[in-house]
């Protein structure tokens, strides 16, 4: 079969979807990849992708959403593909209008979370969920969902039949990159030396991009509340060159001379970073099926997260973690302390964490199950 994948940004493309792309090469199939210009095209490239950059903006538009619809149209008359398969909310609707107008014969949309949450008001949240009810009814033959939740109410209100809905859950690499095991211990001492941080400082970390809505705030206002000197905290992550991130940016330098917080930027060192924390964070206002927290739990942290969809899902309360209200502050800080002032309670959840990625997240059969759909789709069109 030919497959496009429509993502709109390339670093997804490379890193979320690189484990479908490079075993949909693998399994026999012609792949091509549609995501804006960026710096990893060239990686991608290098891997063997077929891709072919079209700008897709992350938020409504008009005059540059429809230059992206009418792009992607003509690309896709042009290559008739048997599958589009489109990711990520904005480029998810352009890609699928596209894909209609064009005839392509399947379009599956994967909902890395719905865009309308419980946190919205009333009224916004009534909007989106329209526009993904009447985007799912008239454009899409497929939904996967990575929650339960998604899944759930997909199916309860009659997005499309229940046969078209199916939850593929969110993984990673738990055999190789994301594996305890694997990490040699001599270079985890070097990385704390080069880090600053003592053998027995205790560590929480965050991953994300260092905006208000990941809760960025809550959790340095909620780390100052704790009275250990030997626990530090790892900001990993960067703002992108959008307006609200350069202004979450100015305000995060207030934190900058606090000693026992560490900002790293952008980091490639993910699992040994993850490798040495106790405690993960994730104070997050919206999230899908974070893919962090399922990092963390399989390099064997510890998890404190919000509960909202997704982070729920993964961290089953004083288990594998803790669970605590958005935007609660203080919450948060006796989540930490209830976890580091119990060495037993730290280890029971660390291993917790590590076997439930194990068992529900590992990237493969999320991978093989997506396949799976596309090699049915293939029979029934022969």
């Amino acid at each position: 079969m030919k497959i496009v994948q429509v993502s709109a940004i390339d670093a997804t493309m490379n890193g979320l979807l690189g484990e479908l792309n490079d075993q949909t090469i693998e399994a026999g199939h012609e792949l091509i990849c549609v995501c804006s210009d960026g710096p990893k095209i060239e990686t991608m490239r290098e891997r063997g992708y077929d891709v072919r950059p079209i700008h897709i903006d992350r938020s409504i538009k008009p005059i540059s959403n429809f230059k992206s619809i009418w792009k992607m149209f003509r690309l896709f008359r042009k290559e008739k593909p048997d599958i589009v398969h489109v990711h990520t909310p904005i480029a998810g609707v352009l890609g699928r209008i596209a894909a209609k107008i064009s005839r392509v014969p399947t379009v599956i949309y994967t909902a890395h979370g719905f865009y309308f949450h419980e946190n919205m008001s009333k009224r916004t949240y009534k909007f989106f969920y329209i526009i993904e009810k009447i985007s799912a009814r008239l454009l899409t033959d497929y939904i996967f969902t990575q929650s339960e939740e998604d899944g759930a109410l997909a199916i309860k209100n009659n997005f499309l039949p229940k046969e078209r809905i199916i939850v593929i859950s969110n993984g990673v690499d738990v055999t190789n990159k994301f594996n305890p095991e694997k990490i040699k211990q001599r270079n985890l001492k070097e990385l704390k030396e080069s880090l600053s941080i003592n053998e027995k400082d205790y560590i929480i970390t965050f991953i994300g991009r260092l905006v208000r809505e990941k809760g960025i705030f809550e959790l340095l206002e909620s780390f100052r509340l704790l009275d250990e000197e030997n626990v530090k905290l790892l900001v990993i992550g960067s703002a992108s060159q959008s307006e609200r991130d350069q202004v979450s940016k100015g305000e995060l330098e207030r934190y900058a001379n606090d000693k026992n917080i560490i900002f790293t930027g952008y980091r490639s060192d993910i699992p040994e970073l993850l490798a040495i924390t106790d405690i993960y964070c994730l104070p997050s206002y919206r999230e899908g099926m974070p893919r962090s927290i399922i990092e963390a739990m399989a390099m064997e942290s510890a998890i404190v997260a919000t509960n909202i969809r997704g982070s729920r899902e993964e961290v089953d309360h004083e288990e594998n973690g803790i669970l605590v209200p958005l935007k609660s502050i203080k919450t948060m800080a006796e989540a930490y302390n209830a976890i580091l002032n119990d060495i037993e309670k730290l280890n029971r959840m660390k291993e917790n964490a590590r076997d439930k990625a194990v068992r529900l997240y590992n990237e493969d059969i999320v991978v093989k199950t997506q396949l799976t759909v596309f090699e049915d789709i293939n029979k029934k069109s022969r």
